[in-house]
C-alpha cells in the first residue's frame, strides 16, 4: 500500500468538469434531434482533430488579455505550435481550404465536440465546453444568412421550445456605421463591440465601464476599455440598452430598423436629456450602414415569405456577437422565458447559440474571396434550458442486465459466460459480475447499475434447467407499497422463475430490455 503521504490528491483542473452517464444520454439525445433537422436542410457531417497549428486559429476570440491568447497551445517536435481549437468554424476554414478542389461549392456541413478555451473559469464558465455548428461555405447572398436563421428556429421547434425562443438578428456592417456615426475609431471599434457583447453579463454599468477606461471584476482583475469620450459612450449605451431607447413605434417594431431608433444621450454631469437620430448623426451617408440595412430587408422579407414570423426571428439592434471574424449579418437564439440568476433576480435565460457570416476567414489561406455563414449551438447551455422546461429528463438509460455469479467452479463460470453471450447476442446489453462479492452485494451492484434486471442461477436452478429473473424496476416500484420487509421477501416482488431455453423470450417482456432490443434491431 502507498505511503498516505505520496498520495495524489483527486481532484478536477479549475474549469473543467466530469459527466456522469444521465447526463450523456441526456445530451445525446438532444443532439439526435439537432442532427435530425440539420440532415433535413441538407447538411452533411464532418469532423476536424482537437488539434490545428496556432497560426490556422487566428487571434479571432473575444477575451485577448489571458496567456496564450485564450487558447491552450504546445511546441511540437519541430518547433510547430500547435493549439487546441476553441472553436469549430476556424478548422472549418481550414478544411475547405485545404480541400478546395475536391469539395462541392456551397459546402454544407455540420460538426459536434469539444472546444477549448485558456479563459478564466467562473460559475457556468468552462474552458472546455460542447458545440454544434452548422455552415455554408460558397455561398454570399443574405439567403444563405436567412437560411441559417429559420433552420435554428426549426431545431428550438424540434426540441419543443415553441413560444419560448426568438432568434434574433442584426448586421455587422450596420452596427460599424453606426458606431462610426458616434465617433468610434477604426482601432476601438473591435473592442466597443465586445464591451457590447457583454450586456447580458455585466448590464449597462459594467458596458459603460468597458466602454470607457475600463472594469475590474469581482477578483480584482482588471479589463482595459476602449477608452471613449462620455459623449459617445451615452450614444452607445442608448443605442443597445432597451430601457433607454426611445422607439418610432410604428416603423421599428415592424422592421426592427436602426434607423428608427431615436437614441436619448446628454451631459451626465447636468442630467440635461437631448434626443437624436442616427440619420441625424450621418449614418445613412456610411456605405457600410445601407448596405448592411439592405442586406436585413431582404432577410427580414424571406423571413415572411417562408412562414416565420417576429415571434420567432426578428430583427433586432442589441445583437453584436463577440468574435472578431464576423462580417455580415450575426444572429442568436435568446431562450425567453425567466429564470432566476445568482444573485436572486428574474432573469430571461438568454443567449444559447448564435453565429453570422465570416466571408474573410476561409480567405486567409486562399487568394480570392470565399464566402461563408453558421451558427453554433451550445451544447450543455442548451441541455440546461431543456431541463428546466421539463423537455430534457436527465435519466440514465437502464443499465445491462446483470448475470449473477453463485457458483465458481470452472463449469459454472462457463456457464454464466454462455448465458451472456446468448443476451447480447440477442441485442440485449449484458454483463457478467466479475467481482469476489456474495449474492446481496451483487445485488447492490446491478441497483448501482440501474440494471434493467438480474438473471439468478444457482446450483439448484443449474441442475433443474431453470432460471431466475429479477425484474429491477418494476420491483422498486411494487416494493414502495410493501412496508413489511419480511412481506416483501415473500412476495418475490418482480421475479419470475423461467426455463433456462426461454431465458431471452422471458427477459424481452421486460419493458427496459425490449427496447434494447429494438434498437439493436434498428
Amino acid at each position: 500500500m502507498a505511503d498516505r503521504n505520496s498520495l495524489i490528491e483527486a481532484r478536477l483542473p479549475r474549469g473543467f468538469e466530469d459527466r456522469a452517464p444521465a447526463d450523456i444520454a441526456a445530451t445525446d439525445r438532444m443532439i439526435a434531434t439537432i442532427r435530425q433537422v440539420y440532415e433535413r436542410y441538407g447538411f452533411d457531417p464532418m469532423e476536424t482533430p482537437f488539434f490545428e497549428y496556432t497560426e490556422t486559429l487566428g487571434k479571432f476570440l473575444p477575451d485577448t488579455d489571458r496567456p496564450n491568447a485564450g487558447v491552450f497551445s504546445l511546441q511540437d517536435d519541430d518547433e510547430q505550435w500547435m493549439s487546441l481549437h476553441y472553436d469549430l468554424t476556424a478548422p472549418l476554414a481550414r478544411y475547405f481550404a485545404q480541400n478546395y478542389d475536391k469539395l462541392p461549392k456551397p459546402f454544407r456541413s455540420y460538426r459536434a465536440g469539444y472546444v477549448f478555451r485558456n479563459e478564466k473559469p467562473g460559475p457556468g464558465r468552462f474552458r472546455q465546453f460542447m458545440q454544434f455548428d452548422a455552415d455554408t461555405v460558397g455561398a454570399a447572398g443574405p439567403e444563405a444568412d436567412a437560411e441559417m436563421c429559420m433552420m435554428m428556429a426549426d431545431t428550438m421547434d424540434a426540441l419543443r421550445l415553441q413560444g419560448k425562443y426568438v432568434v434574433k438578428v442584426n448586421n455587422r456592417k450596420v452596427l460599424d456605421g453606426a458606431l462610426e456615426a458616434a465617433g468610434v475609431r477604426e482601432d476601438q471599434k473591435l473592442t466597443v463591440l465586445r464591451a457590447i457583447d457583454k450586456l447580458d453579463k455585466f448590464g449597462v454599468e459594467g458596458v459603460q465601464q468597458l466602454l470607457g477606461k475600463g472594469r475590474r471584476d469581482e477578483s480584482g482583475d482588471f479589463t482595459k476599455g476602449a477608452e471613449l469620450s462620455e459623449h459617445s459612450i451615452a450614444i452607445i449605451s442608448s443605442m443597445f440598452e432597451p430601457n433607454i431607447v426611445a422607439v418610432d413605434d410604428a416603423e421599428f417594431k415592424e422592421t426592427g430598423d436602426l434607423a428608427g431608433i431615436k437614441i436619448e444621450y446628454g451631459d451626465p454631469h447636468q442630467f440635461r436629456p437631448m434626443f437624436v437620430s442616427l440619420m441625424a448623426l450621418g449614418a445613412d451617408r456610411i456605405n457600410s450602414f445601407v448596405q448592411g440595412r439592405a442586406e436585413l430587408e431582404v432577410m427580414r422579407s424571406l423571413f415572411s415569405s417562408a412562414g416565420y414570423g417576429a415571434d420567432r426571428i426578428r430583427i433586432d439592434p442589441s445583437v453584436v456577437r463577440g468574435l472578431e471574424y464576423y462580417t455580415g449579418p450575426v444572429f442568436e437564439i435568446e431562450l425567453t422565458f425567466p429564470v432566476t440568476n445568482e444573485r436572486g433576480e428574474k432573469v430571461v435565460f438568454g443567449s444559447v447559440g448564435g453565429g453570422g457570416r465570416y466571408d474573410g476567414l476561409v480567405s486567409r489561406f486562399r487568394s480570392e474571396p470565399v464566402p461563408a455563414t453558421g451558427f453554433s449551438i451550445g451544447v450543455s447551455r442548451l441541455a440546461h434550458a431543456l431541463k428546466l422546461t421539463g423537455n430534457l429528463a436527465a435519466e440514465e438509460n437502464a443499465g445491462p442486465v446483470v448475470v449473477l455469479v453463485l457458483d465458481r467452479d470452472p463449469a459454472a463460470i462457463a456457464d454464466y459466460q454462455k448465458m451472456t453471450s446468448e443476451l447480447r447476442q440477442a441485442g440485449i446489453r449484458a454483463e457478467m459480475y466479475l467481482g469476489s462479492s456474495g449474492m446481496n452485494a451483487q445485488m447492490k451492484y446491478a441497483d448501482r447499475r440501474n440494471a434493467a434486471a438480474a438473471v439468478i442461477v444457482g446450483s439448484n436452478e443449474r441442475a433443474e434447467g431453470k432460471v431466475t429473473i429479477k425484474d429491477l424496476a418494476r420491483g422498486a416500484e411494487e416494493a414502495k407499497s410493501i412496508e413489511d420487509r419480511a412481506a416483501y421477501k415473500a412476495a418475490k416482488v418482480g421475479q419470475v422463475v423461467a426455463d433456462r431455453n426461454l431465458l431471452v423470450a422471458e427477459l424481452s417482456k421486460i419493458p427496459a430490455v425490449a427496447r434494447m432490443i429494438q434498437r439493436a434491431g434498428s
